[in-house]
């Protein structure tokens, strides 16, 4: 069996998509298939990239092009439109929660979006915490449950606030974690790599001067990349920590 067949086998069987993590763990292992190297991940992003039988959904996730108008409407939306946009961020969210999880934190969602689909599962049921953990004032704790997604330590104290950002300006990210400021916590904004400029032009603003040092930008393919594979991200892991 090929190699190329062995990623088409797996996608086949995962519903005609598959996030590169999934690739990667499940391709080499393939009855048949013979990878016959060391980086048997590179040979499988460059198999999806170069071959006419894949398409690229979204940064980390791939597809079979003959199951593509059987594809759920929660992995695969048309290009451009107010749906795609809504199931793109619900998207990140699910993987920036299961980056979370394997960090060992314990992972949150804002209960608005416990019932969002992420993939053939719900945002609900990636994140571990049914509950956001009471951790201080009470406005502070109601303020925290607006961002979407949140990393918790083993004392259940917050470690990493994160925001998915598709359309706006930033400030509304950025006020919450001005809010949220005294927790010694990280604070991460996801966003297309387009908007990098858009970004640290808000931040430069004199009002978030005290965050300023504490916020980090994340760009889309590089949440896919740490989602994917850890060895892919070298100091993308350092910079997310966060006391996790």
């Amino acid at each position: 069996m090929y190699q190329y067949e062995a990623v088409e086998q797996v996608l086949q069987e995962n519903g005609g998509y598959a996030t590169l993590k999934t690739l990667y763990q499940r391709a080499p292992h393939v009855d048949g298939s013979e990878w016959g190297t060391k980086t048997p991940n590179a040979s499988i992003r460059r198999i999806v990239q170069t071959r006419e039988e894949f398409f690229k959904i979204r940064p980390g996730l791939w597809a079979l092009v003959d199951c593509r108008d059987e594809l759920p409407e929660s992995v695969y939306q048309e290009s451009g439109t107010e749906e795609q946009t809504r199931y793109d961020h619900w998207y990140f969210q699910g993987l920036l929660t299961e980056v979370g999880n394997a960090r060992r934190a314990e992972t949150w969602v804002p209960a608005q979006d416990k019932n969002r689909p992420f993939l053939d599962r719900t945002l609900g049921e990636v994140s571990s915490l049914a509950s956001l953990p009471e951790f201080g004032y009470d406005e502070l704790v109601q303020r925290a449950r607006t961002v979407d997604t949140v990393w918790f330590n083993e004392r259940r104290m917050p470690a990493t606030l994160i925001e998915v950002e598709f359309s706006t300006d930033f400030q509304n990210s950025l006020h919450k974690f001005l809010d949220l400021r005294d927790y010694h916590a990280s604070f991460v904004i996801a966003a297309a790599e387009t908007r990098k400029a858009q970004f640290e032009k808000r931040l430069s603003q004199s009002g978030f001067e005290p965050i300023r040092d504490r916020v980090e930008f994340v760009s889309f393919d590089e949440v896919s990349r740490l989602h994917a594979a850890a060895e892919a991200t070298t100091g993308l892991n350092e910079r997310l920590q966060a006391g996790v």
